[in-house]
């Protein structure tokens, strides 16, 4: 035989195995679509690298609004969705989008801004809040994105009895994430609503001492209740349903569980669990 055909020969089997290795990472990789939170507080970093070492599943995501998560598995652009908007998970599951829905963890919303407080929101209930930030004109900063916070934020206005004030000069609309849109309600000294978890993580990054403090909490309707959802396979027949439950499998397991109770900054809980 040639040399030829020998380095020829040598050279096909090399290129076959990277075609099976490629195929083989194909075929154990997940792609999932989540809200903000869950990638800014560093959840999915402490988490992920656990899911893989036990599943051997490799997972990749992309953080965004909860509305545009939703659409990304409408379109099969994405295998598997960790969102935290419960109306809006429900009417996508009935629409036929998405296959199975497990809660797995919870938060709850908060409402910041100076510590002066212009406004005096401290310690009232969230819908005195909300008329006090309208009569006063208080700066407020909403997301203005879909996004899951911006979802409940909506709901709020609507159950104060106030019309939604986006066309008020007072009522900025950021479009962008959580994070960002804290940073520019402390730069233009205002208010906004975040999930608790995401205003741990701007605690952290301020040294513990943050510019804006917590002023509103405790209303049953500011509980923040994160799912994974499926994509039915007769929308997405190409989506990894088969990865996508055994994803929503482990973040119900203790294993999980546990993970999400021990992950803490600041020596606080960002999250819940709370799978049944």
């Amino acid at each position: 035989m040639s040399r030829k055909k020998i380095f020829s020969g040598i050279l096909s089997v090399i290129f076959t195995m990277i075609i099976a290795i490629s195929v083989q990472a194909k075929s154990n990789s997940l792609m999932m679509a989540t809200t903000t939170s869950t990638d800014n507080t560093g959840l999915l970093d402490y988490l992920v690298p656990h899911f893989e070492t036990q599943t051997g599943i490799t997972l990749k995501w992309t953080a965004t609004g909860t509305g545009k998560a939703l659409k990304l598995g409408q379109n099969c652009d994405v295998d598997v969705l960790l969102v935290h908007a419960p109306f809006a998970e429900k009417k996508y599951i009935a629409s036929g989008y998405g296959k199975d829905r497990r809660e797995v963890m919870y938060n709850d919303f908060v409402i910041i801004g100076p510590q002066t407080d212009p406004a005096g929101i401290k310690g009232k209930s969230i819908s005195d809040t909300l008329n006090a930030l309208k009569s006063r004109q208080a700066m407020f900063m909403s997301r203005g994105d879909d996004s899951g916070t911006n979802k409940k934020e909506k709901i709020l206005w609507k159950n104060a009895g106030i019309q939604l004030p986006d066309k008020e000069k007072w009522y900025i609309q950021t479009g962008q994430g959580m994070l960002a849109t804290i940073n520019v309600a402390q730069e233009r000294d205002g208010y906004t609503m975040t999930d608790r978890g995401t205003y741990i993580k701007y605690q952290s990054t301020k040294g513990g001492n943050a510019p804006l403090k917590i002023l509103v909490e405790g209303d049953d309707i500011l509980l923040n209740q994160y799912s994974v959802l499926t994509l039915d396979p007769k929308n997405c027949p190409t989506a990894r349903y088969d990865l996508a439950l055994k994803f929503s499998d482990w973040m119900a397991s203790q294993t999980a569980q546990n993970l999400i109770k021990d992950f803490r900054l600041l020596g606080k809980r960002l999250f819940i669990p709370n799978a049944k």
